[in-house]
């Protein structure tokens, strides 16, 4: 796992920041999707082709710049109305890494984070877990509580959304 104090950084050309922005929006729902992002950059005056946006893709998620393309789901309108964050105490004597990974392992997890503990909270792992209701979202804390032995957690259950979007990057 790469921390992000130990995260190389990448300078980008303007071309390469024009493709970024693309990358980050919806791919096109065509047969050759790459080919119509080096179309949508040539008609905003970046000289490229199918096979550089491809090649620069590729260069990028082999390098880690791109963690992954996936599927953006909303989740409510699948029946996942119940989300909680699992605030977990992880002991020091508790290899945290290996507790991390269990966690994340979990498929109702979404996120998994480790932050500083501090004086007043001591808490220093963090789990969103999805479910379909309350009583799941306890079920899946109480199957992470027993595969990584830690005390169990708090759960914090979201009660309203005020804003939910990805990070996006180079925007003008």
């Amino acid at each position: 796992m790469t921390k992000p104090a130990e995260a190389e950084v990448v300078s980008l050309s303007e071309e390469e920041k024009a493709l970024a922005r693309l990358l980050q929006e919806d791919l096109p729902d065509v047969g050759a999707p790459f080919a119509a992002i080096a179309d949508t950059l040539r008609a905003h005056g970046v000289d490229v082709d199918e096979t550089w946006v491809l090649d620069r893709t590729r260069t990028w998620t082999d390098a880690g710049v791109i963690r992954r393309f996936g599927a953006a789901i909303k989740h409510h309108k699948t029946g996942f109305t119940s989300n909680a964050m699992g605030v977990w105490d992880c002991p020091d004597e508790v290899e945290l890494e290996r507790v991390g990974a269990i966690m994340a392992g979990f498929s109702e997890v979404s996120h998994c984070y480790q932050r500083p503990r501090r004086v007043t909270w001591p808490h220093d792992l963090y789990t969103m877990i999805h479910g379909r209701s309350r009583q799941e979202c306890e079920v899946v804390a109480e199957r992470i509580r027993v595969a990584t032995g830690l005390p169990a957690p708090w759960l914090l259950y979201s009660v309203r959304e005020f804003k939910k979007a990805s990070m996006r990057y180079f925007s003008d």
